[in-house]
C-alpha cells in the first residue's frame, strides 16, 4: 500500500459539505479564510480500496435495488475479530442508516414516551436530539473531573434515579471528552445497568481511533453476560470518513432484543443502499487496516501539536486525548465569559469549532476542535489561537 498523503490540502468547499460549506451560516466564519474544526469528519481521503469500489460501482453503470451482500457481513465479522477480539456471528448485525438513526430506533424499540433515557454528560449532542424528538426525556448525569480527565461519579448519580429510567447511552471511547474507558469503568456500567434493569446502549464508532498507549475494549466481549440488555453500535464511517454512506451496525447477540429491533427496522422500511455495503467491505480489509494505522499515527502526532500549542496559552487547558481525533479545551481558567472566548475563537481566530454548551451538563466552558485536517491546518489554528488570547501570555 502506498502511503497515504495526508498532509494534502483538499478543497472541499462547493461539494455540499456541511463541515465546510455551511459554517459561514451557522457561525459567520468565511471557508475561503476560516478553519473549519467543528463537524466530526476528516478532511482526508479513505484508503484507495474504497475508491476502487465506489470506481467499480460507476463503471458497472447500473444503480438498481441491492440485494444481500455476504462480503460485506463477512468483513464486519473479520474486522472485529481481528482489530478487536470480538467474534460476532453474522445473524448478529443489523444495519442502519448511520448511528444517529441506530440511537433513534433503539430509543424507539426500547422506550416509550415519557420514560428517562440517560446520558452521561457532556456527550456526543444527537443523542439527547433524538431521544427528545421521540417524546422521551434526557436523563443527565454530568461526568465528574479528576485531573483534568473525565470519570463516571456513580455515587452522585445513584441520587439522580427516579424510576423512570429504562436506558442507559454509554459513548466508549467517549466523545468529546476522548476518554478510553477501563475495563474496570466498563464493568460498573454493566453493573448498574443490571441493578437498574436498563436497556445499555454502547456507541462505539470511534473505536479504531485510539491513540497509542491506550487499548479500547469492547464491552460486548468483556461481559457477555450483558447480552439480554445490550446493544453494541458500531460503523466504518467515522474510521474511513465515508459517513456519507450513511450505514452503520446495530450488533445485537440477543435474539429478543434483535427481533425488537428488527421490527422497528421493517415498520419504517430502512434498508442499506448500494454504494454503502461495498464501501464497508473494501474499507474492512488488510489495505483498510493499514491505512488506519498510518492514519492514528498522523492524528497523535497532531494532538501533540495542537495540545502543546494551546496548553501553552495561560487559562486554557485541553483534555488529554486517548481516542478520537476531537480535541475538548477548556477555557474556564480564563476568566471569560463563554461569549467573549467564543467571539475570540469565531471572529478573531476564525475558527468554526463546537460549542462546549450542546453536549449538555458540564460543557458549558469548553470547545471542541477537530484535529482531523493536514498538519498544516493544525499548525495555523493554534497560531491563530495564541494570536487570539496573546493579552493572556
Amino acid at each position: 500500500m502506498a502511503q497515504p498523503d495526508f498532509d494534502e490540502i483538499i478543497d472541499r468547499t462547493g461539494t455540499s459539505c456541511s463541515k465546510w460549506d455551511d459554517m459561514q451560516a451557522i457561525y459567520g466564519v468565511s471557508p475561503q479564510d476560516g478553519i473549519a474544526m467543528w463537524v466530526a469528519d476528516m478532511d482526508f481521503r479513505p484508503p484507495a480500496s474504497v475508491q476502487r469500489a465506489v470506481e467499480g460501482f460507476a463503471a458497472h453503470g447500473v444503480y438498481g435495488y441491492p440485494g444481500s451482500n455476504p462480503a460485506y457481513t463477512d468483513a464486519i465479522r473479520w474486522w472485529m475479530a481481528s482489530r478487536h477480539g470480538w467474534e460476532v456471528a453474522p445473524e448478529w448485525i443489523l444495519s442502519a442508516h448511520g448511528l444517529v438513526n441506530g440511537t433513534a430506533l433503539c430509543v424507539d424499540a426500547f422506550t416509550q414516551p415519557g420514560d428517562r433515557v440517560i446520558l452521561m454528560t457532556p456527550v456526543y449532542h444527537a443523542f439527547a436530539r433524538v431521544i427528545r424528538a421521540g417524546g422521551r426525556e434526557v436523563a443527565e448525569f454530568p461526568l465528574a473531573v479528576e485531573e483534568g480527565r473525565y470519570r463516571m461519579d456513580w455515587e452522585g448519580w445513584a441520587a439522580l434515579m427516579t424510576g423512570r429510567e429504562r436506558m442507559l447511552i454509554l459513548c466508549s471511547p467517549h466523545n468529546p471528552g476522548g476518554r478510553v474507558w477501563t475495563e474496570a469503568e466498563l464493568r460498573e456500567v454493566a453493573a448498574f445497568c443490571q441493578a437498574h434493569d436498563l436497556i445499555l446502549v454502547s456507541d462505539e464508532i470511534h473505536h479504531d481511533l485510539v491513540m497509542p498507549g491506550a487499548r479500547h475494549r469492547v464491552l460486548a466481549g468483556l461481559v457477555p453476560e450483558l447480552a439480554p440488555r445490550l446493544v453494541t453500535l458500531t460503523a466504518a464511517t467515522k474510521t474511513f470518513n465515508i459517513a456519507g454512506a450513511h450505514i452503520g451496525n446495530l450488533i445485537v447477540a440477543d435474539e429478543g432484543l434483535r427481533q425488537r429491533l428488527q421490527g422497528r427496522i421493517m415498520a419504517q422500511g430502512i434498508s442499506p443502499g448500494l454504494f454503502g455495503p461495498g464501501m464497508v467491505a473494501a474499507a474492512y480489509s488488510p489495505e483498510g487496516a493499514a491505512w488506519v494505522d498510518a492514519l492514528t499515527a498522523y492524528l497523535d502526532d497532531n494532538r501533540r501539536l495542537f495540545d502543546a500549542g494551546v496548553n501553552a496559552i495561560p487559562g486554557l487547558r485541553s483534555m488529554p486525548l486517548e481516542a478520537t481525533y476531537l480535541a475538548w479545551v477548556d477555557f474556564s481558567g480564563t476568566g471569560m465569559e463563554r461569549a467573549e472566548f467564543t467571539r475570540r475563537v469565531e471572529k478573531q481566530a476564525r475558527i468554526a469549532a463546537n460549542h462546549g454548551g450542546t453536549f449538555g451538563l458540564g460543557g458549558e466552558d469548553f470547545l471542541r476542535f477537530n484535529l482531523a485536517t493536514p498538519r498544516a491546518r493544525v499548525t495555523e489554528a493554534v497560531a491563530r489561537l495564541q494570536e487570539a488570547f496573546a493579552d493572556l501570555q
